[in-house]
């Protein structure tokens, strides 16, 4: 507006939808209805265009496959061409009224321009203003009524903000040894790339997902469901979003795009969700099969937080995006890696085995003094087997830690109620576990994860 932009933009249909995270999270609502008709009956792989910083499938809007990021400029040029593989440097954008070719040459503003109008329209004074009471809350905020006391008060019936399970049923002590994973079944036969926003979603909760159900259960209007991002204080919407991604391919259901599984041995198809608590009534542990760069994208906590929920104990990956990694430890997820050269495929799983994981109880109690290899046995239900090595990616002492403790909440909570000043003091044998190895991977994807950070470093929250 101080620039005297403001007229020019509504002019091209770049109305303003909101603030902050709005588009980015999913929330500038839908396409037109036609547009949206054609995408589906069509098959057609729609694209976006972005000034921002997530480039996750189906994120901007379910009907959008592909989502460029570029600068403003661009996405205006872009929206104008009308077309994702519109050639900027040799094709022009269109006409002037005297039908002459306008290319993005001719209309891009140099560097002085930009400088002179940023100067000119963005003053000190501006943020001076803006932030002045921003520890003070507007009315609206001031009038809440707040409860007195120390802890927090928690409201029953919120759709936003409920209270976790983490701590039930958790005993006061950590257990002596860690337990066997046995009799498990894959919830999920992934492949490479799957990244946090397909295990997490952040974006907008379709009606009939269970998120959607449970809201609509709960109540709420679905145009007032807000995206999964704002309902982060819910685990009982987050468990239920995990692996709700419209655009993940679960190979246990081939053909089937979405968050849907194989039940077994039943063989119904269900959602990840449905499908989950369906296993935990039968006590049955869960795990995951991946390929290379498992948990790549955002570090979202979340990611690790709803498998942990639907009871997955632990993932067999090709090669795992660092913070997701030591994130699934933190919730008390085993992360486990495919010997090199070694994946799903190679090793001919299809994910309708049974599960046992031997060997990781006397690997953390000895620090991994005799290696990170334990076995994992695979069987069918012709009762043939097949048995292959795995190595643990639980990579430092203070991640056996958390480990062993069933994640790094309830190590926190049993310091804080055990009393001691100083955190619980690591064993020499895990003073001197030796340390992993750089992933070499071969192939796509290798990644040497001691280096490599991952972008960004959190999310920011979605209002």
């Amino acid at each position: 507006e101080q620039a005297g932009l403001t007229p020019y933009l509504e002019q091209l249909g770049f109305n303003l939808v909101g603030f902050g995270c709005t588009t980015c999270i999913g929330n500038s609502g839908p396409l037109p209805r036609e547009i949206s008709e054609a995408i589906h009956a069509n098959g057609l792989v729609a694209c976006s265009v972005l000034s921002g910083n997530r480039n996750f499938e189906g994120r901007i809007n379910s009907d959008v496959r592909g989502n460029y990021l570029m600068s403003p400029p661009l996405v205006v040029a872009y929206a104008i061409a009308g077309q994702i593989d519109w050639d900027p440097y040799n094709e022009p954008l269109g006409t002037d009224p005297e039908g002459r070719s306008v290319f993005l040459k001719d209309i891009w503003p140099t560097q002085t321009e930009i400088q002179a109008v940023v100067q000119s329209s963005v003053r000190s004074e501006m943020f001076e203003r803006n932030y002045a009471g921003v520890y003070e809350g507007d009315e609206r905020w001031k009038s809440m009524d707040t409860p007195p006391g120390n802890r927090f008060t928690w409201v029953p019936d919120s759709t936003y903000v409920r209270q976790p399970p983490y701590f039930e049923n958790m005993p006061r002590e950590a257990p002596e040894r860690v337990e066997e994973i046995r009799g498990a079944r894959a919830i999920a036969l992934l492949g490479d790339s799957v990244t946090t926003d397909h295990i997490s979603p952040a974006g907008s909760i379709k009606k009939d997902s269970p998120a959607g159900r449970y809201l609509i259960e709960k109540g709420v209007d679905p145009q007032d469901f807000n995206s999964y991002g704002s309902r982060r204080g819910n685990h009982e919407v987050m468990v239920r979003g995990t692996f709700a991604n419209i655009r993940i391919r679960n190979r246990l259901v081939p053909g089937v795009e979405g968050g849907f599984t194989r039940h077994l041995p039943t063989d119904e198809i269900d959602t990840i969700y449905d499908a989950a608590m369906q296993y935990q009534a039968e006590g049955t542990p869960l795990i995951v099969l991946a390929g290379r760069e498992y948990g790549s994208g955002s570090s979202r906590d979340w990611a690790a937080k709803g498998p942990n929920l639907q009871g997955i104990k632990a993932v067999i990956a090709e090669s795992y995006e660092r913070i997701h990694r030591s994130n699934l430890v933190g919730m008390g997820i085993l992360p486990l890696q495919f010997l090199p050269g070694e994946s799903a495929e190679s090793l001919e799983l299809t994910g309708t085995e049974t599960y046992d994981i031997e060997g990781i109880g006397d690997a953390i109690a000895t620090g991994f003094r005799d290696g990170r290899e334990v076995t994992v046995r695979a069987r069918w239900q012709d009762g043939s087997t097949k048995e292959f090595q795995a190595i643990i990616r639980i990579d430092t002492p203070q991640e056996v830690l958390y480990y062993r403790h069933g994640g790094i909440l309830q190590y926190v909570l049993r310091q804080l109620l055990s009393g001691k000043e100083k955190p619980e003091a690591i064993s020499p044998a895990m003073a001197a576990m030796p340390q992993p190895a750089p992933d070499a991977t071969p192939g796509r994807g290798a990644v040497d994860e001691g280096s490599i950070e991952s972008f960004p470093a959190s999310d920011p929250p979605a209002y």
